[in-house]
């Protein structure tokens, strides 16, 4: 749920509707595959050489959780006051580009959720759990913008898309406090004063 949230299918649903709008059927699908994979190449690595970077780098798996957590928290409560990504005016654009949905599905608070996920869950060399909620969650947004974005089907509408986004604010905030929690009583056990 946590990544899930992070990604934003109906916003990233509502960017790619803006963006493809005029395009035909096929040059939609292939598009939609594209970021679609670029989101989940990018969620993928995250989740394998992330823990791996934090070692590079010194920064313990449970004060990562701690960060990792209050910038998930941090996050989840702009979503849940309703500010959201702004959603690119492709009229205005000189070039189609599918860079603004690829840049928000594949934030900089999506792979500290991936990262956090991974090290929080992985008690083995493969962090399944992640990689399991990057699929799911691309493969969704994916389905969101194939089906649902389908011209003139435009589904994002301010109500659900803001009740939705809210929603999953709050699953976010829930889901930080949680791994900031973790980690802070991971770091004392670890680290007995």
């Amino acid at each position: 749920m946590t990544v899930l949230s992070l990604v934003n299918p109906l916003i990233c649903e509502a960017m790619f509707a803006q963006i493809e709008a005029g395009q035909t059927s096929a040059t939609r699908f292939a598009d939609s595959t594209k970021a679609a994979l670029t989101v989940l190449v990018i969620l993928v690595i995250a989740a394998l050489v992330g823990a791996r970077v934090l070692q590079v780098f010194g920064v313990s798996l449970e004060a990562f959780s701690i960060a990792g957590g209050g910038v998930l928290a941090w996050i989840g409560f702009s979503m849940l006051r309703g500010n959201s990504a702004p959603i690119p005016n492709a009229a205005s654009d000189q070039k189609r580009s599918l860079t603004p949905v690829i840049l928000f599905a594949a934030s900089l608070g999506t792979i500290t959720g991936v990262i956090t996920l991974a090290v929080v869950h992985t008690k083995l060399l493969l962090p399944v759990r992640a990689l399991v909620a990057v699929s799911v969650a691309t493969v969704v947004m994916w389905i969101m913008i194939v089906l649902v974005g389908r011209e003139g089907t435009y589904a994002g509408n301010g109500f659900l898309r803001d009740t939705a986004t809210r929603f999953m604010g709050l699953v976010i905030i829930a889901m930080g406090t949680q791994f900031a929690l973790t980690g802070l009583r991971d770091f004392f056990i670890a680290r007995p004063y």
